[in-house]
């Protein structure tokens, strides 16, 4: 049997076998979470079933096209894609990826989400497969400290909010030498992707990213999830980042709860001011 997970980074590896198997610990959840846990989320029905990736006219940028193109000459344009049914999955049943995953920026509701839902199409598309997660943000990928994940380490985060599965942090590669060490974790881990799960900071630094290690010829590909409860990261191909409705949704539900009890209380505003929930 496998052992629950594997770490790197700065913990010593004898101290691996005596560390629990996760953060959280199911058995302990209440009646809500425990329903939560098992619940099963539909898929997109494209997703469903075999499909195949059709390259569309190249993308451009929202604004300000000229100057982006000059930032990101390796990177900028790239054709859109689309997913469509196929009567065949062009993925290879016997291709085997090996994918890192990181948390940036705040928590948003939906990440552990992200991440479970990258383990499982691995687990359904392409077994034998590995999925790291970089702990603590991209200091993580910078300093190469890891877990890999599997079931047993994923399970008790399962549509569960939090950020707490491998923990984020708000720190940013821009640096030559942190740019540098970003290449020689992507190089060790020999890594086919790299997906960054943030705002729109995140983001930025995930264009970054990928703009660098193009640049170098690396095959590992850099793709960002939209994730912010303020609700600033938008576009014609992102409707709205994902966390910002359940957080419009909770903090609704609270100023309701108050204005039924209380005349005056004092409101603390977590979220970015550009937001204008109406």
């Amino acid at each position: 049997m496998a052992p629950p997970f594997v770490i790197s980074g700065d913990v010593a590896a004898s101290s691996v076998k005596s560390a629990p198997a996760t953060g959280r610990v199911a058995s302990v959840y209440s009646e809500v979470q425990s329903s939560r846990i098992d619940h099963a989320l539909p898929l997109p029905s494209v997703l469903q079933n075999p499909f195949q990736i059709v390259e569309g006219p190249p993308s451009s940028a929202a604004g300000n096209p000229d100057e982006i193109a000059k930032l990101f000459p390796n990177v900028y344009g790239q054709p859109s894609a689309m997913l469509v049914p196929n009567k065949v999955d062009t993925l290879s049943s016997d291709q085997k990826l090996r994918i890192g995953v990181v948390l940036s920026g705040g928590q948003a509701p939906g990440g552990h989400n992200v991440i479970s839902g990258i383990y499982d199409y691995l687990q359904d598309r392409a077994k034998g497969s590995v999925l790291y997660g970089f702990r603590g943000g991209p200091a993580g990928i910078m300093k190469c400290k890891y877990v890999e994940l599997n079931a047993d380490y994923i399970y008790p985060y399962r549509n569960q909010g939090g950020f707490d599965m491998i923990a984020s942090g708000r720190d940013k590669i821009e640096t030559l030498e942190q740019f540098k060490q970003a290449e020689e974790t992507a190089k060790k881990l020999d890594l086919d992707g790299l997906v960054v799960i943030g705002g729109d900071d995140s983001n930025t630094n995930a264009c970054l990213l990928a703009e660098n290690f193009r640049g170098k010829n690396l095959k590992t590909r850099v793709i960002g999830c939209p994730k912010t409860i303020d609700g600033d990261l938008k576009c014609k191909e992102v409707p709205t980042s994902f966390g910002f409705d359940t957080a419009c949704k909770a903090i609704i539900n609270i100023l309701s709860y108050f204005n039924k009890r209380y005349q005056i209380f004092p409101i603390l505003c977590i979220m970015n001011l550009v937001v204008g929930i109406t």
